[in-house]
């Protein structure tokens, strides 16, 4: 069994450019984005390159290369935040892109940097909340998520999952306190302990592992503004592979119905219910089924498994947010000032990876509600 990424046999090698894209000034950052564009695009003249800055990353800086007006020939430089590698496994996300690139689920990639990675821009919407209750698109989501769920394992291997291991590296990076008085004494009353957080790893672990879920290659950060639609063209691609790799087939799907509910100003009315949810996963097994060579008849109990199984893996994150929304805003925005990227990222892997503090009555409870045919 293994769990790290193989890329095909035959896939184009990545050229590595040395360079480094400093992003804290706007004239470094076009001097470090044109010397990339040099070895990409040489035919560009410098001076008629246009450099547009999207404000939608949580933690990179991604910025779009293009000259004239029409968009048509796009470079998209993705600087890495500050940090972030000790949360995200460059090397492997690399090799997530190729693979998804060679099976058309994934744009070029067309070289890496020191900092970052320059790929392709795909044309379309980045979507919102409202966007994939839409029958039309979200069908189109669940059948190019069962696409990537469908690429085999390199020479028939069975893959292992890695969401134990990064959970377990995510929890060693959690701080213990914080220098601001009054961010360590909400973060000492308001955040579980450290002991409650294991068990509660703990419990997941056994409860989640013996779901039965297959374990495939995953997007595992689904939310919307890593789908593109492109209206004419009438299709999805998802984009951003920071944390693609093997993991629950279920795990990816309940992720993206938590997305459902937004990043900014979460709403969890918004998550879908049992009727959006049978639909869903309906058209993600046809094409699950299809892309493995099963036909594409679906049983309702196949349905039902699933769903139960999605929404296991869906529950922590929807417990966690209510009792701790209180604390979030005031820990990642004074995190971000005055203790630098790397704490405020490791606040967002803790109230966004581990599922704590209500009872077990209180789980059990929402267990049976969402999880019991």
């Amino acid at each position: 069994m293994a769990n790290y990424i193989h890329v095909p046999p035959g896939s184009p090698e990545v050229p590595k450019l040395d360079v480094t894209v400093q992003d804290q000034e706007e004239q470094r950052c076009r001097d470090g984005a044109l010397s990339l564009l040099r070895h990409l695009r040489p035919h560009w003249d410098p001076r008629e390159v246009t450099l547009q800055l999207f404000t939608d990353g949580i933690t990179n800086k991604l910025i779009a290369c293009y000259v004239g007006d029409t968009m048509e020939d796009v470079v998209l430089v993705r600087i890495y935040g500050n940090k972030t590698e000790l949360l995200v496994d460059r090397d492997e996300e690399v090799k997530s892109f190729r693979v998804l690139q060679a099976h058309g689920c994934a744009p070029q990639l067309y070289c890496t940097f020191n900092n970052g990675l320059c790929y392709e821009f795909i044309q379309g919407e980045a979507l919102d909340p409202q966007h994939v209750c839409n029958p039309a698109i979200f069908r189109l989501i669940a059948r190019q998520l069962a696409k990537i769920h469908a690429i085999h394992a390199h020479n028939g291997w069975i893959p292992k999952s890695n969401l134990w291991l990064k959970m377990g590296k995510y929890f060693s990076l959690i701080p213990t306190g914080f220098a601001d008085e009054n961010i360590n004494k909400r973060f000492l009353s308001e955040i579980p302990s450290p002991q409650l957080l294991q068990e509660e790893m703990t419990w997941m672990k056994e409860l989640l592992s013996s779901l039965g879920s297959p374990v495939v290659l995953c997007h595992n950060d689904l939310l919307c503004k890593n789908i593109i639609y492109n209206e004419k063209q009438g299709d999805v691609q998802f984009i951003d592979y920071e944390y693609s790799g093997y993991n629950y087939l279920a795990y990816d799907i309940g992720n993206h119905f938590n997305e459902f509910a937004g990043v900014s100003d979460v709403d969890y009315s918004l998550y879908p219910d049992r009727e959006l949810q049978g639909q869903w996963l309906r058209s993600y097994l046809e094409a699950y089924k299809e892309y493995k060579g099963f036909g594409s008849d679906v049983t309702e109990k196949e349905v039902e498994t699933l769903f139960i199984q999605v929404n296991q893996f869906a529950l922590p994150p929807s417990q966690v947010y209510p009792v701790l929304r209180g604390c979030w805003p005031h820990v990642f925005i004074h995190g971000s000032q005055r203790l630098g990227t790397l704490q405020a990222l490791i606040m967002s892997c803790l109230l966004g990876v581990l599922g704590t503090e209500l009872g077990s009555s209180a789980k059990s409870a929402q267990m049976r509600r969402f999880c019991t045919p």
